[in-house]
């Protein structure tokens, strides 16, 4: 029997808290095990697939924390005003989460769970863009700009690459300022 109060869910807060502390090459069942209080074969019981299993669900997880944490900073918002609070809440989550953000899958596999989270995602992105007037193929092209500009530079900040003194938050302040002037002028904008 499954232990009284433990759920699918609840495994995957304790496996994102031990990625948060540790990294996510610290996952091991045995380790979420500890931090859930259950032995680690009884894992399977919540989580029937063992570490594969909980691998697709953390990447389930944090493809809908980005996807939430995006659609809420775009409500309320058009044009550069809604890109920029888009591209800023990606950065926010992948500094505030940076072992956590690793677990983002960047070429997801078929799986009716993540293509669900990735698809609404990417449909955050694609809505924020068509206040530019963009459509069809223009809109693919320029989300695939815009999730290169997001995960690229969150992933070098994540990795410690910009090591010069100036101010990060300038750098992105003025990559979002030419992803906003390009956007404008993209072709089949409005």
């Amino acid at each position: 029997m499954p232990r009284v109060g433990l759920t699918p869910d609840q495994v995957v807060d304790h496996a994102l808290a031990l990625i948060d502390d540790q990294g996510a090459d610290a996952l091991a069942l045995a380790s979420v095990a500890a931090r859930a209080g259950v032995a680690a074969p009884s894992l399977y019981k919540h989580v029937s697939g063992g570490l594969a299993e909980l691998r697709r669900l953390i990447a389930v997880r944090v493809t809908e924390e980005l996807a939430d944490r995006l659609a809420e900073a775009a409500v309320g918002r058009s044009g550069d005003d809604a890109i920029t609070a888009v591209l800023c809440a990606y950065q926010a989550y992948a500094t505030e989460h940076p072992h956590r953000y690793t677990a983002l899958p960047q070429a997801p596999q078929p799986d009716d769970d993540l293509t669900r989270a990735a698809t609404r995602l990417v449909g955050v992105i694609v809505a924020v863009l068509r206040g530019y007037g963009l459509d069809g193929p223009e809109v693919i092209h320029a989300a695939r700009t815009v999730r290169s500009l997001a995960h690229g530079f969150a992933a070098l900040t994540i990795a410690g690459a910009f090591q010069l003194s100036e101010d990060l938050a300038t750098t992105h302040a003025r990559l979002i300022t030419t992803l906003t002037t390009g956007l404008r002028t993209w072709p089949n904008a409005e």
